[in-house]
C-alpha cells in the first residue's frame, strides 16, 4: 500500500511584505494564511497519510499570537498528521513561536518536529526524520544523524531538512545550513523533503527535493506556488512525485526598453498580461528615451494600470526625457518665463552640458503643468 503524503515548505506566515503598502500589502499577508487553507483541502481530497512542512512555516518567531492561531485554523480541513520542522525564520530557540504555540492549545493531528528523533506515527509504514534548527545558522550538518537512525524493517524513511543542498541549490539560499548533496543514499532515505529555497524542483539530486514556497513572494520564474504530492510504494514500482498549484498571486517583471521615443513597447507588454490582473503583482522596470507628450501618457497609463493590477511598481529612473520639437513648441509662453524655457531647452538638447539631465527634468514639469492648466 502506498504511502502519500504532501511536502511543502516556506510558508513563511507573517511575511511583512514593507515594499507593498496599503491593502495590497494586508492582501498579501492574508493570502498566505488562505493559500494553506488550500493545502489543507489538497490534503483532504487525496487522502494523503501526512504533510510534512520543511521549515519556514512562520516568518519569524516573532509573529502574534493572533498569527499563530489563524495559522492552526487553517489546518481544519484535513485531520490527519502536520509535521512542522523549526527551519531558519522560524528557529527552535528557547524562546520561539513553536515554545509560545505549546502553550496554546495546540491540535492534537499537529506535530512539532523540533527534536532529531524518528516520528512513527504509522505502525511503521513509514518514518520520518527530522532535521530542525535551532539557530538561524548551523555550522554542522545536522542531517548527518539520519545516517545512523533506526527503523523499523520495511518502513519507508523520510528525512525532512531546512538549508542549502551542497553543491546543487540553485541561486542562494537564505541560509548557510548545509546539507551533504548524497544525504538521500547515504542515509538509505526514500524521500529528503527539504526547505529553503522557494522555487519547486523536482529531484535536485537523488530522491531529494524542494518543493518551494506554496504562495509566490517575489519576481523569479521557479516555479514558486506549489507543493509536492507523494506516492511511495515501497517496492520496485517508482516513486511518484506530481506538483501540485495551490497559490493564487502572480509576480511579474517587466524589463522594457523604449527606443522610439513613444510607449508602445511598454503597451504592448503590459497588455498580454490579461489573465487574472487583479492577482498580479507587477513591476516594471524601464530604461531608454520617452518623448515629453508620451511622458505624459504614460503617467495616465499609469494611473490605469494601478488601478488594474494588485500592485504596480514602476522604476524608470533609467527613462529620460527626450523633448521633441513638438514637445517644445507646446509649452506657449511669454516673457520671462519663455526666456527660461528657451534657456532650459538649449541645456536639453546640448550633450555635452553636464546640467542636460536636470533641464529635461525642469523642462517635463513646465510642460505637464502648462497642458495641466490648458486642460
Amino acid at each position: 500500500m502506498a504511502f502519500k503524503f504532501i511536502h511543502t515548505a516556506d510558508w513563511q506566515i507573517g511575511k511583512p511584505f514593507g515594499q507593498v503598502p496599503g491593502d495590497a500589502g494586508a492582501e498579501l499577508r492574508l493570502q498566505r494564511i488562505r493559500t494553506v487553507e488550500v493545502i489543507a483541502r489538497q490534503a483532504r481530497e487525496q487522502a494523503v497519510d501526512a504533510v510534512l512542512v520543511a521549515g519556514d512555516a512562520f516568518d519569524a518567531n516573532t509573529v502574534s499570537n493572533r498569527t499563530i492561531e489563524q495559522t492552526m485554523e487553517a489546518l481544519r480541513a484535513f485531520p490527519g498528521p502536520w509535521i512542522f520542522l523549526p527551519g531558519n525564520h522560524d528557529a527552535a530557540e528557547s524562546h520561539s513561536v513553536w515554545t509560545r504555540l505549546r502553550a496554546m492549545t495546540v491540535p492534537g493531528n499537529v506535530v512539532i518536529a523540533d527534536e532529531p528523533a524518528p516520528i512513527d506515527l504509522w505502525n511503521g509504514r513509514a518514518v520520518v526524520l527530522p532535521a530542525p534548527l535551532r539557530r538561524r545558522r548551523e555550522v554542522r550538518d545536522l542531517t548527518q544523524w539520519f545516517d545512523t537512525a533506526a527503523s523499523p524493517d520495511g518502513a519507508l524513511r523520510i528525512g525532512l531538512a531546512h538549508g542549502s543542498l551542497a553543491n546543487r541549490l540553485p541561486g542562494s539560499s537564505e541560509a548557510s545550513n548545509e546539507i551533504a548533496e548524497d544525504r538521500a543514499s547515504r542515509a538509505a532515505l526514500h524521500y529528503l523533503a527539504l526547505g529553503d529555497w522557494h522555487g519547486s524542483l523536482l529531484e535536485i539530486a537523488n530522491r531529494t527535493y524542494y518543493a518551494g514556497t506554496p504562495e509566490p513572494d517575489r519576481h523569479k520564474a521557479n516555479a514558486a506556488g506549489h507543493v509536492h504530492l507523494v506516492a511511495i510504494d515501497g517496492g520496485t514500482d517508482p516513486m511518484r512525485v506530481e506538483r501540485v498549484a495551490v497559490g493564487r498571486f502572480n509576480w511579474v517583471q517587466l524589463d522594457v526598453e523604449l527606443l522610439d521615443g513613444t510607449c508602445g513597447p511598454l503597451v504592448d507588454a503590459v497588455e498580454t498580461l490579461t489573465a487574472n490582473p487583479r492577482d498580479t503583482v507587477l513591476t516594471l522596470r524601464l530604461t531608454g528615451s520617452i518623448s515629453l507628450a508620451e511622458r505624459r501618457r504614460l503617467n495616465g497609463l499609469r494611473e490605469r494600470w494601478d488601478a488594474r493590477f494588485h500592485h504596480l511598481d514602476v522604476d524608470d529612473t533609467r527613462l529620460f526625457d527626450e523633448p521633441t520639437a513638438d514637445d517644445l513648441d507646446a509649452i506657449d509662453t511669454a516673457g520671462f518665463v519663455r526666456l527660461a524655457v528657451d534657456r532650459l531647452k538649449a541645456k536639453a538638447l546640448d550633450p555635452a552640458d553636464p546640467e542636460r539631465h536636470a533641464a529635461r527634468m525642469a523642462l517635463r514639469m513646465v510642460y505637464l503643468d502648462h497642458l495641466g492648466q490648458e486642460g
